[in-house]
């Protein structure tokens, strides 16, 4: 990776970021974002947040997505805390949440910058003050690279890179920049494929070494290192996993060995990247494990769902079941619904659906009750969601289940990437219901 001077390196990086955060208060309050208070229009987010109104007597209207301000910043320290004790660097990927708050909040806590997966989401992070970003998939858009390689030229403290898996894709990058008359190169990685039937990269570690020599005959484009996504490994086990972890680290060694790195300078490190949010147990372990290099190497893991979790899909294959003794990441993510329909003893249903809740894994869990009646909160006991139509949830009880109209019930929901992208404006809210600030998010 190109080197930063001092003052363009992590400090900066979080600073600049942080000034973004401070200019999102300063966004009005209107009709745009769902469940906030009607008399709030007009006011600046910042104002919003200064009034710490609580969620259920506030104002709001339901739907609405509440994000635990507790489970978050222990979520964060975490994640922190694991890469240091594993001497790995950290993106998060970004795709997750699209939030410059939180982007902010993961370089505070440690990250060495943010993953993103295509040129939109790139450009929502310069946008928001992120000063290095690896775009996880091969850049072929010209129009993409065009902006690329002016933002590289107007900002020496940008650091870049991208994945490349095969020698069109080199060709088209080289094309496209040398047409925008770019002036830095492009830093990318070879992307090893998982295996046969999985997801994008090369293949074998010949077509990795034909991209690399492809890369090798251009001035546009500089190889800085290996990468891939071990998540995609064919019927993944831990065994599995490992072997193909231990392929890249292998790639790596063979590329350094052969000379691929040379155009790095004398203290830039040879970037080695894997590590979704499933298996970075085995990355952690695996990146452990790697030779001695000619150059220093950025291990760098790429985790985005941990920053909320969830109550489904990641809650069951968090590496951290496998590793209790590193600690446990809490899902933040409760939808809170109203009961507008009690058709039968078997059958209600609430004022959310396809719109408000991810579905595309798990359907949302039934958590807690909130009384209309006199505002107390129980168990959800008894009580099920049995499918979302675009508006409505339907919810099955059992016949002595405790649930009438008007009451709020409260869900924890599966698949953080496919939930925060159905809210604009999500408030965090401390366990006592205190609305403390709203996190913005751009997808």
């Amino acid at each position: 990776m190109q080197r930063q001077v001092s003052e363009e390196g992590p400090l900066a990086a979080q600073q600049s970021a942080e000034q973004s955060v401070t200019a999102l208060a300063g966004e009005v309050v209107d009709h745009r974002f769902k469940a906030l208070p009607p008399d709030a229009e007009g006011l600046t987010v910042g104002a919003l947040a200064a009034e710490r109104r609580n969620l259920f007597t506030g104002g709001f209207t339901t739907p609405v997505l509440a994000l635990s301000a507790e489970s978050v910043e222990a979520n964060l320290a975490l994640l922190e805390t694991y890469a240091q004790r594993h001497g790995l660097a950290f993106a998060p990927h970004g795709k997750t949440s699209m939030s410059p708050q939180l982007f902010a909040r993961q370089l505070e806590h440690g990250a060495w910058g943010i993953t993103a997966a295509v040129p939109h989401q790139a450009r929502v992070y310069r946008a928001h003050g992120i000063r290095r970003i690896f775009l996880a998939n091969e850049l072929v858009d010209a129009v993409a690279l065009r902006w690329l390689a002016g933002e590289l030229d107007a900002d020496p403290g940008f650091t870049f890179a991208c994945y490349v898996d095969s020698v069109r894709g080199v060709e088209l990058m080289d094309e496209a920049l040398r047409a925008a008359g770019a002036v830095r190169p492009v830093d990318v990685v070879v992307e090893l494929g998982a295996g046969e039937g999985a997801r994008t990269g090369a293949r074998t570690e010949a077509d990795c070494a034909a991209v690399a020599d492809a890369v090798a005959e251009t001035s546009t484009l500089r190889l800085v290192g290996v990468a891939g996504y071990e998540g995609e490994v064919p019927d993944a086990t831990p065994e599995r996993v490992r072997a193909w972890l231990r392929r890249l680290v292998g790639l790596a060694a063979a590329f350094d060995a052969d000379g691929r790195f040379s155009a790095l300078a004398d203290g830039e490190e040879i970037l080695i990247s894997a590590g979704g949010s499933a298996w970075f147990d085995a990355v952690a372990d695996v990146f452990a494990e790697i030779p001695e290099l000619s150059r220093p190497v950025l291990k760098l893991l790429r985790s985005g769902a941990y920053v909320s979790h969830d109550d489904g899909h990641y809650r069951h294959l968090t590496p951290f079941n496998r590793i209790p003794e590193e600690g446990a990441l809490q899902p933040a993510f409760r939808l809170w619904a109203q009961v507008v329909s009690r058709p039968t003893p078997e059958q209600a249903f609430v004022n959310a659906g396809k719109r408000d809740a991810a579905y595309d894994l798990d359907l949302p869990e039934a958590q807690a009750v909130r009384s209309a009646r006199d505002g107390s909160v129980r168990p959800a006991a008894g009580i099920t969601v049995s499918a979302l139509s675009d508006q409505h949830g339907w919810v099955r009880t059992d016949a002595d289940a405790e649930l009438e109209v008007g009451d709020w019930l409260g869900m924890g929901l599966s698949h953080p990437c496919t939930s925060f992208d159905k809210w604009q404006l999500i408030p965090l809210v401390e366990a006592d219901g205190t609305v403390t600030d709203y996190i913005r998010t751009f997808f």
